[in-house]
């Protein structure tokens, strides 16, 4: 697959941008509904995709490697279900033909998040709505 081809796979949720708990003793994560400051509230997309990780070092790349060893990223991630060997949800724009399915079908971060120079503790903002 080529680097385009992969980087479609991108819904453009938004979700694994979101902040995350991990309970080490659970073996589980908790999703907040703080974004990267890099995350774009409007689009649900990286303000600086090709050089986030200089401003944010710990960004994941995710490669086809690495995928089944990322146990945080959502069910519903187009790069996770593919992994699994699922198909794609009626609402991926590659399914859909339509970037916005995603945000019409209510599955993206889209008016659901805070930016983590205004959020404070992580743990008061822990959120459901991401599976």
């Amino acid at each position: 697959m080529s680097r385009d081809e992969w980087e479609s796979l991108c819904d453009g949720c938004g979700k694994c941008c979101l902040h995350k708990i991990e309970d080490v003793d659970e073996g589980c994560y908790y999703y907040t509904n703080v974004a990267c400051r890099l995350l774009s509230a409007g689009t649900c997309r990286c303000k600086d995709y090709e050089d986030r990780r200089h401003h944010v070092p710990d960004c994941v790349e995710l490669t086809a490697d690495e995928i089944g060893t990322l146990g945080w990223l959502p069910s519903t991630c187009a790069y996770r279900l593919l992994a699994e060997g699922k198909d794609l949800a009626w609402w991926h724009p590659l399914v859909s033909g339509d970037p916005e399915s995603v945000h019409r079908a209510g599955m993206s971060v889209r008016g659901r998040i805070v930016s983590e120079t205004r959020a404070g503790p992580l743990d008061h903002h822990i959120v459901t709505w991401v599976d």
